[in-house]
């Protein structure tokens, strides 16, 4: 299946939901074969004031701009409570796994993140997808280790919420 078709799901014949193919990854060469190319897009996500709730409950960190719609929608420049930047963060990994599916591992492990740069708040109810591509790519006696390029865009937004180069570690069968 060609990665960048677009599956279009239907009920009647009217578009109910485009969805990008999963790039199916099975070794270290079909990693090694996207240097320097779009990986894939994922899906829009929403990022609900309940799931903002839950993020400052597990970090302790209640700030109002976060967790009090009323007085955001009064004080605040956004006039709308904003996810924190490390909620819209921790969604990477689900972002990633949305574009591919990689086989025949024995073990993933999230590396490190390199050049976080956030360029605009994601507000309650914003819809967030990720566009990944190919930075880099070194195999380490077997292991893979890749470095992504993400770029994290707000659905109607011309200005993505940030951008960053994400390293995993992949332990092939």
């Amino acid at each position: 299946m060609n990665p960048f078709k677009p599956i279009k799901t239907s009920i009647f014949g009217f578009i109910k939901k485009t969805i990008m193919a999963k790039r199916i990854i099975n070794n270290y060469q079909d990693f090694e074969a996207l240097q320097g190319k779009l990986i894939g897009v994922s899906d829009y996500i929403t990022i609900t004031q309940e799931q903002i709730n839950k993020f400052a409950d597990a970090t302790l960190d209640y700030q109002w701009i976060h967790t009090d719609p009323e007085r955001a929608a009064m004080e605040s420049p956004f006039k709308s409570t904003i996810a924190h930047g490390y909620l819209s963060v921790s969604m990477l990994t689900y972002l990633w796994f949305n574009v591919v599916d990689v086989r025949n591992v024995k073990m993933i492990v999230n590396y490190g993140i390199e050049s976080l740069r956030f360029q605009q708040p994601v507000l309650v109810n914003d819809k967030i997808r990720a566009t990944v591509s190919m930075h880099d790519i070194k195999n380490l006696r077997g292991i893979a280790k890749i470095q992504v390029k993400i770029v994290v865009d707000i659905e109607g937004q011309k200005k993505p919420a940030y951008d960053a180069i994400v390293t995993f570690l992949y332990h092939f069968e």
